[in-house]
């Protein structure tokens, strides 16, 4: 199995590095990194990474600033990996990070390594162990910040 990290120079966090640092130490994968100047860059970047270096599964880490435009590219990069996925019939792990989502950059930078390394967890769960994420099902799961839980009745 191989996973694919997808990263940009626009995050304010090496999260491929901290992707890789979880990968290893969680499953014995092979693993390719490739980096790109933003996060609209990714869609491209995960379908290489797919059908070029032959990837199983690829994460995309991106770190989207907090302004109005900045929310409108994350959701329009989104929408490119989703597109991403269908051309190729892979998972691609969306992980992005919101500048707003933290109240100073010690937050941030927790925030961004948290859900990274969960995130490189659950996609070796779901190409290698997706009975772990069905046993988690309905439990509200959140990466980074406290998990919800289950609603009650």
């Amino acid at each position: 199995m191989k996973v694919g990290v997808a990263d940009t120079t626009f995050a304010r966090v090496d999260m491929g590095a901290i992707a890789i640092d979880e990968l290893r130490k969680y499953a014995s994968v092979g693993i390719e990194r490739y980096t790109v100047p933003g996060f609209k860059d990714l869609p491209v970047a995960c379908k290489k990474l797919i059908e070029e270096r032959g990837c199983d599964i690829v994460i995309a880490l991106g770190m989207p600033g907090g302004k109005e435009k900045d929310r409108m590219c994350a959701h329009e990069a989104s929408q490119g990996l989703m597109l991403a996925q269908l051309m190729t019939n892979h998972h691609i792990i969306e992980v992005f990070v919101h500048e707003d989502e933290a109240e100073n950059d010690g937050e941030l930078a927790w925030l961004a390594e948290q859900r990274t390394r969960e995130h490189a967890v659950n996609a070796v769960n779901l190409i290698l162990r997706p009975q772990v994420l069905t046993r988690m099902a309905g439990t509200g799961q959140r990466q980074g910040f406290e998990d919800a839980g289950p609603a009650r009745q």
